[in-house]
């Protein structure tokens, strides 16, 4: 299968990725995840340009732009978090993995700003590198 498809809770924003743009997959735990999900890490996919096609209810795709960090996409009716983008772009760099339909077999690799994470649930000792630092 070329593409992997998502969807909000909703089901009103539907989207493909082209599994050919995919980078890596890893674990935020940086405060802005945190407070995003409500958890300690955030699971995201780094999605090159062009990856990434909604195809049903883009006008439903509302975003939030933190001062000096990444856009957070996110479904205006339901509230899922779908993508982030990049300052410097006008469509997604990385998609949610918890926002993809199952079976997509995709893994994180890695666990990245570690300085940060939070203090109520350690992070799990399950082999992957621990980075400080990343965007944000």
């Amino acid at each position: 299968m070329s593409t992997i498809t998502g969807h909000c809770l909703c089901g009103g924003v539907k989207f493909e990725v082209d599994r050919a743009k995919l980078g890596d997959a890893g674990y935020c735990h940086c405060t802005r995840c945190q407070r995003r999900t409500g958890t300690a890490a955030s699971a995201q996919v780094s999605v090159e340009p062009g990856g990434v096609e909604i195809t049903h209810g883009a006008e439903r795709v509302k975003a939030y732009q933190p001062e000096n960090g990444w856009a957070k996409l996110f479904c205006a009716d339901c509230g899922s978090s779908l993508f982030s983008r990049s300052p410097d772009s006008d469509e997604p760099s990385s998609v949610r993995l918890g926002s993809l339909d199952p079976g997509h077999g995709i893994r994180p690799t890695h666990h990245r700003r570690v300085e940060t994470a939070a203090d109520w649930e350690p992070i799990p000792d399950d082999g992957l590198p621990r980075c400080e630092g990343g965007r944000a």
